[in-house]
């Protein structure tokens, strides 16, 4: 088990650098760590080192990091050999969310590293147990589930399989601090795990609204903005009913509880705007539709406000409470004279 927490000495790979390995990687690089970044397509081989370093670069301008991009990759290496894993104590794989594609990517890890070393998937929905099925030692198999961009976002989900060791998962667990998260250790595995259960649920019922002619997809994502969009940075769900009463949320979920959606099948708006060949601003055609200024605007403005909010949160870390009132005894212990 590993003892050591000092980024600078832990070497970490990160395998698939498409958009969101790129941002896993400047987060670790920005953390201290020494990275060795795999590229499995020859495109992410070409891409991957001038997307790190826009990051680093517009992190470096926003005051998150001390140093310039230059300084940063210097710790870094891109390269198509797996062969340079050998040193990593922690390998995160990035790759499609296909299990016969992440399964050949797990042989490619497990064939090098250490017996030591924590392997870990960034996937957003397949069950951890079911990715260590065929794993040489499923113990310091994890889940490590990311937020795109994975280098400015407190979030994280650290996710036990039925294997799992969870002195492994104690040790990320503490080690994320590093990566400027505020963790979640979900100990006990299950399809999409935490923010993904919470959020899907709250899209199916995005979708019954519209589909059923009670609200637009403007009106729904204006009252997302200005009602849970308001609150969910400061506290979390169960904070907020004991901020506001718990007992109204028991009257509320007696009436309303049995009449939400709890459709099985894709949503059929959902169905239409793949079918129609819909991705959002990539191609400027989804739920909106946009010019292709907008869907630029959309985007820089999306960047913005992710480096904007987390200035903000940054204020009310989690433990926030915990802090004010240490502060306060230390004001009451220490008494000006």
């Amino acid at each position: 088990m590993h003892k050591q927490n000092d980024p600078s000495t832990i070497y970490v790979g990160v395998v698939g650098l498409g958009l969101m390995g790129t941002s896993i990687a400047t987060c670790l690089l920005m953390a201290g760590h020494p990275v060795v970044g795999i590229a499995p397509t020859p495109a992410d081989l070409e891409t991957a080192r001038d997307r790190i370093h826009a990051h680093l670069t517009k992190s470096h301008q926003m005051g998150l990091i001390t140093e310039t991009a230059d300084h940063y990759l210097s710790k870094l290496v891109i390269t198509e050999q797996y062969n340079l894993l050998q040193p990593c104590l922690l390998v995160v794989e990035s790759t499609l969310e296909n299990l016969a594609i992440k399964q050949s990517v797990f042989d490619k890890i497990e064939a090098i590293v250490d017996d030591q070393a924590i392997i870990t998937s960034n996937t957003s929905a397949i069950p951890i147990t079911e990715l260590q099925k065929d794993r040489h030692i499923p113990a310091r198999f994890l889940g490590l589930h990311w937020k795109e961009p994975s280098h400015t976002s407190r979030f994280l989900e650290i996710i036990c399989g039925d294997h799992s060791d969870i002195q492994y998962a104690e040790w990320l667990y503490e080690l994320s601090y590093h990566w400027s998260k505020e963790p979640t250790l979900v100990r006990k595995d299950i399809r999409g795990f935490i923010t993904n259960r919470l959020m899907y649920a709250m899209f199916r019922e995005a979708f019954h609204l519209v589909e059923n002619g009670y609200a637009t997809v403007e009106d729904v994502d204006r009252a997302c903005r200005n009602n849970p969009g308001y609150w969910m940075t400061l506290a979390g769900v169960f904070r907020w009913m004991d901020l506001t009463g718990v007992p109204a949320y028991q009257a509320v979920m007696e009436e309303l509880l049995p009449s939400l959606s709890n459709q099985q099948d894709v949503p059929k708006l959902m169905r239409q705007v793949v079918d129609n060949g819909g991705k959002g601003v990539v191609n400027q055609k989804g739920f909106y539709e946009y010019t292709e200024e907008e869907a630029r605007l959309w985007r820089e403005t999306f960047e913005e406000f992710d480096y904007d909010i987390r200035q903000l949160a940054l204020k009310y870390p989690g433990n926030v409470v915990e802090e004010k009132i240490k502060a306060a005894k230390t004001a009451s212990n220490n008494p000006k004279k």
